[in-house]
């Protein structure tokens, strides 16, 4: 964020006001004259509204990889519309960082359904479903015998 506010600062910081109307960039002056506020490119303010927890590793982890190669796509296409090297740069920077980060939350995502039960982990949220007949969790899944899909 910190690096996409100072390129918007730097392309901003010496428009005249004939500059910012033919740009359409006035109803966007008239609210934050040319200080930095976060919003989507169709105008919609950023809020926390955009991060999502459920509260289940797997649901999470795959929010989180969307998260990353939706970013990666919006690089994509500042990408094909700009041809400032000063711009360009430091947004190829943060793609390649979108990809890592993709990568990494996938070997994370790979080492969750490791450890987990192999039978359920795409049936419940282990921190919080049980057998209802044995009460086994997948971290303690040794011993049950009431026939459920909790046992090993």
């Amino acid at each position: 964020m910190e690096i996409v506010g100072a390129i918007v600062y730097q392309l901003t910081r010496n428009l005249s006001m004939e500059e910012i109307e033919r740009s359409g960039f006035d109803k966007y002056y008239v609210d934050h004259t040319l200080g930095v506020w976060p919003q989507a490119a169709g105008g919609v303010p950023f809020t926390a509204n955009q991060f999502q927890s459920t509260g289940d590793i797997i649901t999470d982890l795959f929010e989180d990889m969307a998260a990353e190669q939706k970013a990666r796509t919006t690089y994509d296409n500042i990408l094909r519309l700009v041809d400032d090297p000063d711009v360009c740069a430091p947004i190829r920077f943060l793609r390649e960082r979108e990809i890592i980060h993709f990568q990494r939350f996938g070997e994370a995502l790979r080492i969750t359904q490791d450890k987990l039960n192999s039978k359920n982990f795409y049936a419940f949220n282990p921190g919080f479903d049980r057998c209802k007949d044995c009460d086994d969790t997948p971290e303690n899944a040794s011993g049950c015998d009431c026939g459920c899909d909790c046992q090993n």
